[in-house]
């Protein structure tokens, strides 16, 4: 390698501020021999000549394109290489790349908006689906009062990939639930029997559609059904006494797995 003086060329410090690379990278392309100054001080300092910098803009746009260091070897050492060919293949790839990129960030707009609003869903496809009852501004108000808990987190990430059908799915297995609910009392179901016992968990498993569901937390939540107005309404609108029926047989089962409903915790 002919020696220079500085004035000759362009230091690796100069070449990585001028280019927008890291010295290291221009160590190693220096290393694999795809990028070396040609020439070197007296001292021993590499510099890297006008021609050395046209090969470093060229191998700089074409790793922003995605080539990778081996293709770009070959395309820029190969004098035979069909370089339209590799950035027209590079080109679908890109294409490719955008087009997942513009799925992920309509995901994670999805993810955005329903961590802000619960439902993706328009007022008339709430009431369509969950029934004329529905007040469209209850997620708003589930929002306010649940959504710094990992439990919003849970079912806003549920939501951010339910549609209007799997909506339907999930409010007919709810309404499914509740029939099953109100037959069982009226049948004389008694708590801890083992219908009882499965009416229990199949409740769980139809709130998984909103998150998991502990048994303890399911304590929690049969006390504030039969506590809380709105809650007690929408069950005593079923049969007369079903909210307080169903807080007796969660009880029940939780006592059969050793959980005390007296000091049950949202846990």
């Amino acid at each position: 390698m002919p020696d220079a003086t500085d004035a000759d060329g362009l230091t690796v410090g100069q070449v990585s501020t001028r280019l927008g690379v890291t010295v290291r990278a221009l160590h190693h392309w220096d290393e694999i021999g795809l990028a070396r100054p040609s020439l070197r001080t007296a001292a021993g300092y590499r510099l890297y000549t006008a021609g050395d910098l046209e090969r470093l803009h060229r191998i700089v746009v074409y790793r922003e394109i995605g080539l990778g260091l081996d293709r770009i070897r070959t395309v820029l050492d190969d004098s035979p290489a069909d370089v339209p060919g590799a950035l027209r293949a590079q080109r679908t790839q890109v294409a490719e790349r955008i087009d997942r990129l513009q799925q992920l960030s309509a995901g994670l707009d999805r993810m955005i908006d329903a961590h802000e609003r619960g439902l993706l869903l328009t007022a008339g496809q709430q009431a369509a689906i969950f029934g004329p009852q529905w007040n469209p501004d209850w997620p708003a108000q589930a929002r306010q009062r649940y959504g710094d808990t990992a439990q919003w987190l849970q079912y806003a990430e549920r939501s951010a990939s339910r549609g209007p059908e799997e909506w339907q799915a999930v409010a007919d297995a709810i309404a499914g639930l509740d029939r099953a609910l109100g037959d069982a009392m009226d049948a004389g179901v008694t708590p801890g029997s083992p219908e009882a016992n499965h009416l229990v968990e199949r409740h769980r498993e139809v709130f998984a559609s909103y998150f998991p569901l502990t048994r303890q937390m399911q304590v929690c939540l049969g006390r504030r059904y039969e506590a809380d107005p709105a809650f007690a309404a929408h069950y005593d609108g079923i049969r007369a006494g079903l909210a307080t029926w169903f807080r007796r047989i969660v009880d029940a089962s939780a006592r059969a797995h050793g959980i005390d409903p007296d000091t049950a915790a949202w846990q």
